[in-house]
C-alpha cells in the first residue's frame, strides 16, 4: 500500500518543523507540502489533492476554517486541525470527522490522531466529508453566535493534600454527580467538588458538554464511539475508557450531537 500523502499548514517555524519530524517518523506518511497561511494551503491542496491535511487553526490571511470552506465541496480526506486553543469550535468539529490536536501536544496524541485519520482513509469512511463539512462549519457559526452573548465555565479550582491545582474544563472527561457533589473525571484521576450537577450544567458550554443521564455529564470531546443496543439503549465509550449509558429522554439530543 502507497504511503498517504500529507500536507502541512501551519504559519509558526516551530510548529512547522515538529509537524515535518513527525511525519518523518511514520513509514505509512509521505509529506507532499508544506504552507505558511491559509491562502497557501488553499493553492497547495487545490494542487497536490492530499489525502491527509495537518491544518493550524489560527493563521494569516484565512485561518483553519475559512481554508475548508474555501476548499469545499472537495476536501482532503482526512483533515487534523492543530490549535493553541481548545475552543468550542474545535470540539464541534471532532464530534463531526475531524479530529485535532491542542498545542503543546505529545508525541503520543499526535499519533494516536494520525492512526485515527488513517483508519478513516482505510474504511473509506470520508467519502462524504463535504457534506459533513458543511454542516459542521454551520452549526459552528451558529454555536459562535450563542458562545458570543455569555462566558462559559473555562476551569474549576480542586484541592488536593495542602495543595489546590487548577483543572481546565478541556482536561475533563466527564463529571458525574455524587450525591450534593459533583465528582471531576480529568487525566485518569478524579477531584470532587462541592457543586451539584444542575449548577455545572448551566455553566459548562452546551458545544463542548452535554448531559446524557440524570448523573453524568459528557466532554463531548472525549467520546471515542456510540454502542446501541438492539433495545435501543445508547452507551457512550469515552477516550479514557469509561463507559456512561445515556437516559431515554436524552437520546435525541445525543442522536443530534453525534448523527
Amino acid at each position: 500500500m502507497s504511503a498517504i500523502r500529507v500536507v502541512i499548514a501551519d504559519d509558526e517555524p516551530h510548529a512547522r518543523r515538529t509537524l515535518v519530524k513527525l511525519v518523518a517518523q511514520r513509514r505509512d506518511l509521505a509529506l507532499v507540502g508544506e504552507c505558511r497561511n491559509g491562502a497557501e494551503a488553499i493553492e497547495i491542496v487545490r494542487r497536490l489533492e492530499p489525502e491527509l491535511l495537518l491544518l493550524d487553526v489560527q493563521m494569516p490571511g484565512a485561518d483553519g476554517f475559512g481554508v475548508l470552506r474555501a476548499l469545499l465541496p472537495w476536501c482532503p480526506p482526512a483533515v487534523i486541525l492543530v490549535t493553541a486553543y481548545d475552543e468550542f469550535a474545535v470540539r464541534a468539529f471532532e464530534a463531526e470527522v475531524l479530529d485535532f490536536l491542542v498545542k503543546p501536544f505529545t508525541d503520543r496524541r499526535y499519533h494516536d490522531a494520525v492512526d485515527r485519520a488513517c483508519r478513516r482513509l482505510a474504511m473509506r469512511e470520508a467519502q462524504d466529508l463535504g457534506r459533513r463539512l458543511r454542516l459542521a462549519l454551520e452549526r459552528t457559526e451558529s454555536r459562535s453566535d450563542l458562545s458570543s452573548a455569555r462566558s462559559f465555565r473555562t476551569h474549576f479550582v480542586v484541592t488536593i493534600g495542602s495543595r489546590s491545582i487548577v483543572v481546565a474544563t478541556a482536561e475533563i472527561s466527564w463529571i458525574e454527580a455524587d450525591d450534593c457533589y459533583a465528582r471531576l473525571h480529568a487525566g485518569g484521576r478524579h477531584h470532587l467538588i462541592r457543586e451539584s450537577l444542575n449548577q455545572l450544567e448551566s455553566e459548562l458550554d452546551p458545544g463542548g458538554f452535554a448531559r446524557v443521564h440524570r448523573s453524568a455529564i459528557v466532554n463531548l470531546a472525549q467520546v471515542r464511539e456510540l454502542e446501541r443496543a438492539p433495545g435501543g439503549q445508547i452507551v457512550l465509550v469515552l477516550r479514557d475508557g469509561a463507559r456512561l449509558p445515556v437516559s431515554e429522554r436524552r437520546r435525541a439530543l445525543v442522536t443530534r450531537l453525534f448523527g
